[in-house]
């Protein structure tokens, strides 16, 4: 195979973040101390190898930053203070642009005033939205309008709204799973010679589940602080429990009937509630103490999701509340606000910025377990493994 070298490839990169070659000498300290490397997949020494020489190609075939959790104990290991786990995160964040066919992605990561526009844009959409349903709904011009008859016009809005969310979460996994089909397009189909059995894909689809649910490989750090395993642990499952809701379950959910204290619905929703704020809070305080290793360089990527996750949150709460206390007309503005912050995370952060990590990342174990064993079965020589598994 022809490989081309790039030498424009280490000022791309750096575009996305810190990632500093100049200073390493290739001395493997970083490799030997991470308890998630291993000979199929060596990083992230190899991978910052391939910045070094420009191999392009082989870094977009690549499933090795997605398999480092940055607990950072390359970079307190290294001896020349080059952040190699930093490097990795930048690493994450360049291939997320190169996964994204829209080039979204790339601009949100890239410029600040690109993230904020783009989500100001979609939530003015929102906003001139519910203003036309309330204008469809409600007729101002009576002259008897009154906040009783605002109430009479929102009494549907629960169940009507339900197809605005089919909407929008379509837009979303269209193009989160389109972005994620390219990323196996890359690292499986164009970026790897191995030939690999269609029933190997699907027999280790257990891999995949178990590592999207659980994030159990943040538990495999040998990082004596567990919060950041911890934090994901909550918000996989809560995350994971609000997919099946909008697919299966959106009309039970999102309804105008009030459940009693008791009902299922009400627990599952103060659950999801409680994993999201505690994980945004989690990572918000700790990238303002800046006491660990993967909270000392933030990007402003970093610093949106958590801030919408945890405004999504509490909004939706208040929503909850004032319908509860019977409070109609607060409950429907405060309701259009929640779906203005909502849903510009659910389109823009959820398929082309931080929040793709939580597909990326399982997505990726799942397919280098297969390549692993693809080549396995064939009986490569050890050589040959080293060679294809990057």
């Amino acid at each position: 195979m022809k490989i081309k070298s790039d030498p424009s490839l280490v000022s791309e990169v750096r575009i996305y973040g810190k990632f500093d070659t100049n200073a390493c000498f290739q001395c493997g300290s970083c490799t030997v101390i991470c308890d998630l490397t291993k000979d199929s997949a060596s990083f992230p020494r190899r991978i910052v190898r391939y910045v070094q020489f420009g191999l392009k190609k082989l870094l977009l075939s690549s499933l090795e930053p997605w398999l480092c959790y940055y607990c950072g104990d390359c970079s307190t290991t290294c001896p020349r203070q080059t952040e190699p786990g930093e490097a990795m995160m930048t690493l994450r964040r360049y291939l997320t642009a190169q996964y994204d066919w829209t080039g979204l992605s790339s601009k949100i990561y890239r410029s600040k005033a690109w993230e904020i526009g783009a989500l100001l844009t979609v939530g003015v959409i929102v906003l001139l939205l519910v203003a036309v349903y309330h204008l469809y709904v409600v007729d101002l011009t009576l002259p008897e309008f009154t906040s009783e008859a605002e109430a009479v016009g929102m009494e549907h809005m629960f169940g009507k709204i339900a197809i605005f969310t089919r909407i929008v979460f379509f837009i979303s996994y269209f193009f989160l799973l389109s972005n994620a089909f390219r990323m196996y397009w890359f690292t499986m189909h164009r970026g790897s010679e191995v030939k690999i059995p269609f029933l190997l894909y699907l027999s280790e689809l257990k891999t995949f589940i178990l590592h999207g649910i659980t994030q159990k490989r943040f538990r495999d750090c040998k990082e004596k602080d567990k919060s950041h395993w911890v934090k994901h642990w909550f918000l996989i499952p809560a995350f994971v429990i609000m997919f099946m809701i909008l697919v299966f379950f959106l009309d039970w959910f999102q309804t105008d009937n009030i459940y009693p204290i008791y009902h299922p619905q009400r627990w599952l929703g103060y659950f999801v509630a409680c994993a999201f704020i505690f994980t945004a809070v989690g990572s918000l305080i700790g990238r303002f103490k800046k006491r660990k290793q993967l909270h000392k360089f933030s990007t402003h990527t970093d610093w949106t999701f958590p801030i919408l996750l945890l405004l999504t949150t509490v909004s939706g709460a208040a929503v909850h509340i004032f319908r509860y206390l019977g409070l109609s007309l607060i409950t429907h503005y405060t309701y259009a606000l929640h779906l203005a912050i909502a849903v510009p995370m659910l389109v823009v952060e959820l398929p082309f910025g931080k929040w793709t990590h939580m597909i990326y990342r399982p997505l990726a174990i799942y397919l280098q377990t297969v390549k692993e064993k693809a080549l396995q079965q064939q009986q490569l020589p050890e050589e040959a493994i080293l060679d294809h598994a990057g």
